[in-house]
């Protein structure tokens, strides 16, 4: 059970950290390169974790950004309960795939929430056709090997710990 407990204080660390990273600013020259962090965290722990990473957590973390953010309240919650939704329910086929198969269905899913966003930025009537709508899902699912590999051993680092 403390392994649990202990996979569940990383898993908070983690989003803490992508809600900072998602919230700096970067020069506008970077700005269509920004990480998805929060979707990255909330798809690795929803393959690891699942019971912990739910639809109602995916939601209240998606309103608490747009509020952040001063964007539109709804669009990052929805973008992050429709991911966790699909996340949760394809878990066994990603969990197991290899490394660069995880990086596609990735950069699947990150790709999705783009094509929300480009939805309700046209409802909104918002002029939006162009690459950087798009790079956010080519940057993260090309982090995601490393971004894997690193939160895979921090979580097995803390686990030892936790037994001993």
């Amino acid at each position: 059970m403390s392994s649990v407990r202990s996979s569940k204080k990383i898993f908070y660390i983690f989003l803490a950290l992508g809600l900072v990273l998602s919230l700096v600013q970067l020069p506008a020259y970077l700005q269509p390169f920004r990480l998805p962090w929060i979707s990255l965290v909330l798809i690795y722990w929803a393959l690891e974790l699942p019971r912990s990473v739910t639809l109602g957590l995916a939601f209240s973390l998606g309103l608490l950004m747009d509020v952040l953010l001063s964007s539109l309240l709804g669009l990052h919650a929805l973008q992050w309960v429709l991911l966790v939704f699909l996340v949760t329910q394809y878990s066994s086929r990603i969990r197991f795939a290899p490394i660069w198969q995880q990086a596609i269905t990735v950069f699947l899913l990150l790709l999705s929430e783009r094509l929300i966003l480009l939805i309700v930025l046209i409802f909104t009537g918002e002029q939006v056709f162009n690459m950087q709508l798009w790079m956010p899902a080519l940057t993260g699912a090309l982090l995601w090997p490393w971004l894997f590999l690193l939160m895979s051993r921090l979580r097995q680092r803390e686990q030892f710990k936790g037994r001993n």
